[in-house]
């Protein structure tokens, strides 16, 4: 703050009151105007000197929201694409998610495009549950008030309605979070943009990259694969053996099916099997006692083999897979299922334009379903190896943690990969927190040390 400028003394004392006066007068000036330049920068920012103002964040169902509970032939839930809600049921609950980074306190709001009459519907965060009513109007909304949420972490808000008078509760329902809290980040799938809605209810997929030996050409990759009891939700792919062309593991297509699936993809780029040229078809060369083929399509396509096979969690499954360039411009893509001491063939494709041996070795876990993303899955990944042209054997001991849109454009936040004991492990969905760093490397040390003991000559 400025001094006050300097007073000189009278050669007498005459008016020696009047000059202090005068005196002190300028001070108090100098002192105020300091003052206020000191103000300045508090003026600026404005949230230190009033209150601060609340910031909205929007979570549409389309994206974020699961009919968790309906009356057997219901027909309230999601459409594939997320931008049709439908509700009507009164005995269907519908688990909102979204994500704070810090506790906060928070009102929240249901938005409805239109009821078509007046609805009313109870709103529960934690042990607190709320009823509100939608008038029935354009746009309207039900407010509920103010929640403490927990955090940082996933917030689940459950809702379910009481009665109507339109023909739903609400269309293409929205919750509408409100917070003062200074910073505070919500995290949720915000926008259809790119069929997100789908992509985003379906859950992030995880995945591990291997590091493979260098300068060594890889015939052979060997992996095994449990997955722990109560984490084999519908919808899981545990893929095993993961390679530049294609994918070997297995999953859970339903309550009383389960799969081991191999699949070669197409040197030609489509999502339409019936327009590979004839040039460029996978084609299968030989499979296993009970496995179904064919061709797949909508994230490329190519030669798909699987077996129906009632695996179980619990249990370790191993995964074998062979690449071997044919020499002619082709290359054969072979894979075997391990169960106990026995092998099974699942199924050999050749494929067209390629002249190589095993490149891009991993793994990953997918939930395939866009109705089972708020259910957790877990897989082991371990003992991992790969065989050279050479005949030897080589221990996999390093992977990187990588995710896909889902994770990497932050829609979802319930990603985990690491080290698991002598193993890795993949985790993904249910809502959990926090995640792990994507881009994370993890090393085995010791490395595997239990080589496969493979007849490879006997394998069917």
């Amino acid at each position: 703050m400025p001094s006050a400028p300097p007073v000189h003394s009278p050669p007498d004392q005459r008016g020696l009151g009047r000059r202090n006066s005068l005196q002190g007068h300028r001070a108090g000036r100098w002192l105020i105007a300091g003052c206020l330049l000191a103000l300045v920068p508090l003026l600026g920012r404005g949230a230190d000197l009033r209150s601060v103002e609340a910031a909205e964040w929007s979570v549409p169902f389309g994206g974020n929201a699961y009919a968790v509970t309906s009356k057997p032939g219901s027909n309230d839930g999601l459409a594939r694409g997320g931008a049709e809600v439908r509700w009507h049921d009164p005995e269907t609950t519908w688990s909102v998610w979204f994500h704070v980074d810090r506790p906060t306190e928070a009102e929240v709001e249901l938005v409805s495009a239109e009821t078509g009459g007046r609805a009313e519907v109870v709103l529960t965060i934690g042990d607190t549950a709320v009823t509100a009513e939608l008038s029935g109007d354009d746009s309207s909304t039900a407010r509920f008030g103010r929640f403490s949420l927990a955090g940082p972490g996933y917030v689940k808000a459950e809702i379910h309605g009481v009665r109507r008078e339109g023909g739903a509760f609400a269309s293409n329902p929205v919750l509408r979070i409100r917070s003062e809290t200074p910073d505070l980040t919500v995290t949720a799938v915000t926008t259809n943009d790119g069929a997100m809605y789908y992509w985003g209810r379906r859950g992030p997929s995880v995945h591990l990259g291997y590091s493979l030996p260098a300068e060594k050409e890889i015939e052979y990759a060997y992996g095994e694969v449990t997955v722990p009891e109560g984490e084999d939700a519908l919808g899981s792919f545990f893929m095993a053996n993961g390679f530049g062309e294609g994918y070997f593991g297995m999953q859970v297509n339903g309550p009383a099916e389960r799969r081991v699936l191999f699949s070669v993809w197409s040197p030609f780029t489509t999502d339409d099997p019936t327009k590979v040229p004839e040039a460029d078809r996978v084609i299968l060369l030989r499979k296993g006692e009970g496995v179904r083929t064919g061709e797949f399509g909508n994230e490329g396509s190519g030669g798909q083999s699987f077996l129906v096979h009632p695996w179980k969690a619990g249990l370790t499954y191993r995964f074998l897979t062979r690449v071997e360039p044919a020499g002619d411009g082709t290359t054969t893509y072979t894979s075997w299922f391990g169960e106990g001491d026995s092998w099974r063939l699942i199924a050999s494709f050749q494929r067209p334009r390629t002249d190589r041996h095993f490149t891009g070795f991993h793994s990953f876990l997918e939930n395939f379903l866009d109705t089972t993303g708020n259910v957790g899955r877990r897989g082991r990944y371990a003992n991992q190896w790969v065989r050279d042209t050479e005949g030897t054997w080589h221990p996999i001991s390093t992977a990187r943690f990588t995710g896909d849109a889902t994770a990497s454009g932050g829609h979802r936040l319930d990603y985990a990969g690491g080290l698991d004991a002598d193993g890795f492990f993949l985790r993904n969905c249910g809502f959990f927190s926090p995640p792990v760093k994507l881009g994370s490397v993890f090393t085995l040390d010791p490395p595997p040390t239990k080589r496969p003991s493979i007849d490879l000559d006997a394998l069917p």
